[in-house]
């Protein structure tokens, strides 16, 4: 009896797991593809492609916002990863005075409501010319980010073995070489994951794009948002599950790069 009992709440636990995860996924789906929907009604009353159709039409603005939420988060990586090396090279190997303040200060957007940040962001880029530009949304989006690109990269380098790098330096390699054929290659995963969590962040922020970008750059939360507002529940389900595909594309993408044969062609 007490093993059946204990089967038995484990199944539950899994149960409401499943339905945690599963159930918002499930719903959204079927609101994506019903054409009528009322309450009481359990499940949709009819289904079809009316709404699909609503989004993919040019004055829909959906493929030119997902193309802008695809395009800023890639630059976001880029931006990210351009100032989470250097500084990640830098903290992690613990030679740095203040290391501990340093990492402080990368965290510090993060201990304020976002909604003050990129509010006083906004007004800042306004008087600079950056609000309603593609550089102004990378820079906010890249400042959200910067947290999780910035430790991650910290701890990256300083997993490196370094008497591997002490013995490339002991055949005679620069310095240059022993990061770029040694350092690099080894870090490569954390800095890897480290682009997959700013990619995310940049793909669904929306607080940031809606302060600095608004009503020039449209990325994809902006319309989810707005179709949310307006009560059009189809329209936002649509909108939800096509953020879903440059996600799982990029992970794939990133998933391939970080194979094992892969990284050690680079090590060579």
């Amino acid at each position: 009896m007490p093993g059946l009992m204990r089967s038995a709440l484990i199944g539950m636990a899994v149960a409401l797991l499943a339905l945690a995860i599963f159930g918002p996924i499930s719903n959204m789906i079927l609101w994506a593809f019903a054409e009528t929907w009322y309450f009481p009604a359990k499940l949709p009353q009819s289904y079809g492609f009316a709404f699909w159709e609503r989004v993919f039409r040019p004055q829909g603005h959906a493929l030119v916002s997902l193309g802008n939420s695809v395009i800023i988060a890639g630059m976001t990586v880029g931006v990210s990863l351009i100032i989470a090396i250097p500084a990640g090279l830098a903290l992690g190997r613990g030679r740095l005075p203040f290391r501990v303040l340093f990492l402080l200060i990368f965290l510090l957007p993060q201990a304020f409501p976002a909604l003050g940040v990129h509010m006083n962001i906004a007004r800042i880029f306004y008087t600079i010319g950056l609000n309603g530009t593609f550089l102004g949304v990378v820079l906010v989006h890249a400042l959200q980010g910067m947290v999780f690109s910035v430790w991650i990269a910290a701890a990256a380098f300083g997993a490196v073995d370094r008497q591997l790098e002490e013995a490339a330096q002991n055949m005679g390699a620069s310095a240059w070489t022993v990061f770029r054929t040694v350092t690099l290659p080894l870090a490569l995963p954390g800095l890897m994951a480290s682009a997959i969590f700013v990619f995310l962040i940049s793909l669904d922020e929306f607080t940031g794009t809606f302060f600095v970008g608004t009503p020039d750059i449209t990325t994809m939360p902006l319309l989810l948002y707005t179709a949310s507002m307006e009560g059009n529940y189809q329209i936002a389900s649509i909108t939800a599950l096509l953020l879903l595909v440059p996600s799982i594309g990029f992970m794939l993408v990133i998933e391939r790069f970080l194979k094992a044969d892969v990284l050690a062609k680079v090590g060579h």
